[in-house]
């Protein structure tokens, strides 16, 4: 079965591996402006209770949302491989199973969120005034799960064949409708955080409605045919009549998908609550430390945009030469991501510091405010170089197949040590510097095992693999 030409098994792997990444970050930094513009509405021209709302509901949307970008990342690990190795008809069967347990998940939880809505948000201790909005937040947002999973699942299709251009053009322009409906509903029809949450919803069906276009009209093994989505293509009419009605969804390839991306799933989740603790102790130190830090975060988190992206590429690369048996390139994309991302971390916090007082100054310009926020980018970033280990060889291991092991490390050392330091250190010295000293901390020491973790799986797992490059030389 003969391969197409593929950038991520052949030619420049430097030079290709900026060109996935580089749209990648700007995926998500634009996600976050996004995000920011619908608060940005609510506040401006409906007020500071329907912002209350929208924020009470991220920790939730987050935990539901970050399992199945999980496992969509599973996906893009199992198709890169099928892609690497050249069989057509196993990539065209996982592309096709991603998107409909994309649209049936989806579709599942939306149903099971709105019968115990009530009772989710009642486990938040949401105040009264805000509970009603926060509730028709929830209930209009979560309708559109189907479309918000499948624009997860289709942009980790075009990642496992190294496209990150097509999902990021699908996001601009739905981002920019948005906009426009977010004002359009708020302003002219004058609704309220059920307008926000309606106009994402519509955006999200665009954007993934983009995406499965192209993906119908692609000219590689990832095209999409509509009709085996539906069960009516020529192939599906011949093995009725042979063999009975054939399985739209793969079982063994779906089985794949979520052994490695489960892990990554519950990772995420895991993350979002201990964040949730983190946040509380912040809350602790009154409305000014309040503030800062999330301006602060506002701030930091397009610089981890940018380092996780080659995380990112990392999975994918790794994940097709690995199918392609090559393992010098495999080799070489740890060191080049490892590379090129460490200098991004140094590069960017540098910068961002630099200009970190007009930056936090553009959300409030309280000067105690903007001396918190300082004390956060400067914890944080400065250790971001850090977190670049566990980025790119937690992905450098998922794009094995190996996903399991990073997610428990990075799960047991980051989150573990974070709720540790909350409910001992902070509690005897309950100042913001201390608070913060638990990112750096985390992250030393989940590098260290991480790393252990890396040597490990290499001689045990993936010794036989390594041994082909000395063969071949």
């Amino acid at each position: 079965m003969g391969k197409v030409k593929n950038d991520l098994t052949e030619g420049d792997l430097g030079k290709n591996i900026l060109i996935f990444a580089m749209p990648l970050a700007a995926t998500g930094i634009l996600q976050q402006l996004f995000n920011a513009a619908d608060i940005a509405v609510l506040g401006r021209y409906v007020g500071s209770d329907a912002m209350a709302a929208v924020g009470s509901n991220t920790p939730l949307t987050a935990l539901i949302i970050n399992l199945f970008v999980g496992i969509s990342i599973g996906a893009n690990v199992v198709i890169a491989h099928y892609i690497g190795m050249g069989d057509r008809e196993k990539v065209t069967k996982a592309v096709h199973t991603s998107l409909l347990i994309a649209v049936l998940s989806g579709a599942v939880i939306a149903a099971i969120c709105e019968l115990i809505a009530p009772a989710i948000l009642g486990l938040l201790s949401i105040p009264d005034e805000v509970y009603d909005m926060a509730l028709l937040y929830f209930r209009v947002y979560i309708m559109g799960m189907p479309v918000v999973l499948l624009y997860d699942f289709a942009s980790a299709i075009f990642r496992s064949r190294g496209n990150t251009r097509t999902p990021l053009i699908c996001l601009l322009t739905s981002g920019i409708v948005n906009v426009i409906l977010n004002l359009f509903f708020v302003l002219v029809l004058k609704m309220t955080v059920n307008g926000v949450a309606l106009a994402t919803v519509l955006a999200n069906l665009i954007s993934s409605a983009l995406l499965v276009w192209f993906l119908m009209h692609e000219e590689s093994e990832i095209r999409v045919d509509f009709n085996k989505l539906l069960g009516r293509s020529k192939e599906t009419e011949e093995t009725i009549q042979s063999a009975g009605r054939p399985q739209l969804i793969d079982a063994g390839i779906l089985g794949e998908m979520i052994k490695i991306g489960l892990p990554a799933g519950l990772q995420g989740m895991v993350f979002c609550f201990s964040n949730v603790i983190i946040q509380s102790a912040i809350n602790k130190l009154g409305a000014d430390v309040m503030a800062g830090s999330s301006a602060a975060f506002n701030i930091e988190i397009f610089a981890y945009y940018v380092l996780n992206s080659f995380g990112q590429a990392c999975t994918t690369f790794t994940g097709q030469n690995y199918g392609a048996n090559k393992p010098e390139r495999c080799r070489k994309v740890l060191q080049l991501t490892l590379l090129q991302d460490m200098l991004c971390a140094i590069v960017l916090p540098l910068v961002i510091l630099f200009f970190g007082r007009p930056l936090l100054g553009i959300f409030n310009s309280d000067p105690n405010i903007i001396a918190t926020g300082m004390v956060r980018l400067r914890y944080i970033l400065l250790a971001e170089f850090i977190n670049v280990i566990i980025e790119i060889f937690s992905g450098y291991m998922r794009g094995f197949g190996y996903s399991l092991f990073p997610a428990l490390t990075c799960t047991v050392c980051i989150c573990g040590v974070r709720l540790t330091w909350v409910y001992s250190v902070f509690e005897k010295h309950q100042t913001f510097p201390m608070l913060m000293t638990c990112y750096p901390i985390s992250w030393g020491l989940t590098a260290v095992v991480m790393l252990i973790v890396y040597f490990y799986m290499k001689n045990k797992y993936l010794a036989d693999f390594f041994a082909q490059e000395k063969q071949t030389k």
